[in-house]
């Protein structure tokens, strides 16, 4: 297959760039099974998602909305059912395969699936089939169809079903591929879950947009670097904090030989960027958005190595209770913000709802979302007088010490200095007397004393005495979402706990 850029690979919707490479015996999908790889050519993963499309759809009751529930994990079954949706006119809904219960069942209902898919027999039925796709009136689409539902991660409440237009993922198949640099030679693994947007957006739609090769498997910290290698990837995709995993695993001698040149995502701290990057023999480029991408902001030189980078076009940081803009930060000698109080406000798309087309079947979610004919992010952040922006937390991770408001973004960046701390998560427990009290969850990849920690906090001069943290707790893994995302409010649950490592009043 000729080599080519995406630049110019821009369709109305997913089926459109699915039918471009229906006659194309370039390979599509590479999976592991029974300890080889496995692949199939565009031309075969079209036609058995045709054939999938047609099965799914002669099951739905046309009076009810077209959602089907794919519970699966990353696999060839659910490669095709995105496919299927793209080409049919179905609706996928991402389940989340670590809900559980009543949460689960809640989310089912929120999305008005009528089939939920728990198993891959009908995917390997029409992988398996010889016949050709059954010759059938497809239903009309638009950029602005709906192609997904994708539920947010929940870690500051329950997740809501985000309305994914084929529109919103044909863009950033086009813009990703353009801006990083991404052609028709490479090879896309996808390892983070297939059910969110990250790997949907930043996986899945270069790959179609290009007609690439695409590889999936559930994400392994030990096993991440064996896959690349098997299945020559040359790009991959994150989100939250699988970089901090792999660092995590024992160094090898051979780290740097293997195919790997670029790796995308967000959510990764400066100091893993860099490692990683150094270890690994890779670029890493990392970004800052959502499920919902209405605010969107990127790296570009210059960057400082803490920043997220600049917004787009129409991103701002507002005041939430005046709706202005806030003054840029201050810093002092050390490098402390001075004006945080003034300074912090939310990340805010000024220009509209950006491409967030709302939440399904939830208008007080949407509504919260839009205020004032802007998209208001629910994500803390402040300016430096450059324009640079640093990320400061979602709204609910303000604390207020002594009387003075804190941010847990910035704390946590300052712990993530020392060597033998991996993952650092800052929450706020309440104070007996009034306001709250510092409290910080680590993993570590050295041990790690009380006086070693505290002569640590003592030397770094823009920590305020009042971010101290009052409770440390040394845990062997953070609670977390499926898309590696840390549940700060189950940690806050928990309290005061008996159990584990903690030390109060460092």
């Amino acid at each position: 297959m000729p080599e080519s850029s995406g630049s110019s690979a821009s369709a109305g919707t997913i089926r459109d760039l699915l039918l471009r490479q229906a006659d194309s015996d370039h390979a599509a999908l590479r999976w592991r099974q029974d300890g080889r790889v496995h692949e199939l050519s565009w031309r075969a993963y079209i036609a058995a998602a045709q054939r999938l499309a047609a099965s799914l759809e002669a099951r739905l009751d046309p009076a009810r909305p077209p959602h089907v529930g794919v519970l699966l994990p990353n696999g060839p079954a659910m490669a095709l059912h995105l496919a299927a949706a793209g080409l049919g006119g179905h609706v996928l809904v991402g389940l989340n395969n670590t809900r559980r219960g009543e949460a689960l069942e809640a989310d089912i209902r929120k999305a008005d699936c009528q089939i939920v898919i728990t198993e891959d027999s009908l995917a390997v039925e029409a992988l398996t089939s010889d016949s050709a796709p059954e010759d059938r009136e497809a239903p009309a689409l638009t950029p602005e169809s709906l192609f997904m539902l994708i539920f947010t991660s929940g870690t500051s409440g329950n997740p809501k079903a985000v309305r994914i237009t084929h529109d919103k993922i044909v863009y950033p198949g086009a813009y990703l591929t353009e801006r990083l640099g991404l052609t028709s030679a490479d090879v896309f693994y996808i390892s983070m879950p297939m059910f969110h947007s990250n790997s949907v957006m930043a996986g899945w739609a270069p790959a179609l947009t290009l007609g690439s090769t695409f590889a999936v498997a559930p994400f392994s910290a030990s096993g991440f670097f064996p896959d690349i290698r098997d299945f020559g990837a040359t790009f991959a995709n994150y989100v939250g904090k699988p970089l901090a995993y792999v660092l995590a695993t024992p160094a090898q001698p051979n780290d740097a030989d293997n195919p790997l040149r670029l790796i995308f995502g967000n959510e990764a701290g400066a100091r893993d960027i860099e490692a990683f990057g150094t270890r690994f023999g890779c670029r890493v480029v990392d970004g800052f958005g959502s499920t919902e991408n209405a605010v969107v902001v990127t790296r570009a030189p210059g960057c400082p190595p803490q920043a997220l980078g600049r917004g787009l076009e129409g991103v701002a940081i507002l005041n939430p209770e005046t709706h202005e803009p806030c003054p840029p930060a201050q810093f002092d000698a050390s490098g402390r913000v001075v004006n945080l109080d003034a300074c912090t406000g939310e990340l805010v798309n000024t220009l509209g709802t950006g491409q967030f087309a709302g939440y399904y079947n939830d208008p007080e979610a949407t509504a919260e979302r839009m205020r004032g004919g802007m998209y208001w992010s629910g994500d803390l952040a402040y300016a430096d007088a450059d324009g640079w922006i640093y990320y400061a937390g979602r709204t609910s991770d303000w604390l207020r010490v002594d009387g003075e408001n804190l941010a847990a973004a910035p704390i946590e960046a300052i712990l993530l200095r020392h060597p033998a701390i991996s993952q650092a998560a800052v929450y706020a427990l309440p104070d007996p007397l009034v306001g709250d009290q510092v409290a910080v969850a680590l993993t570590l990849r050295a041990d790690l004393t009380a006086d070693d920690f505290s002569t640590f906090l003592k030397a770094q001069p823009d920590l305020s005495p009042k971010a101290w943290p009052s409770v440390v707790r040394i845990l062997d893994e953070l609670p977390k979402t499926a898309t590696n995302k840390v549940l700060k409010r189950e940690l806050q649950a928990e309290g005061f706990p008996e159990q584990g490592t903690f030390w109060v009043g460092l």
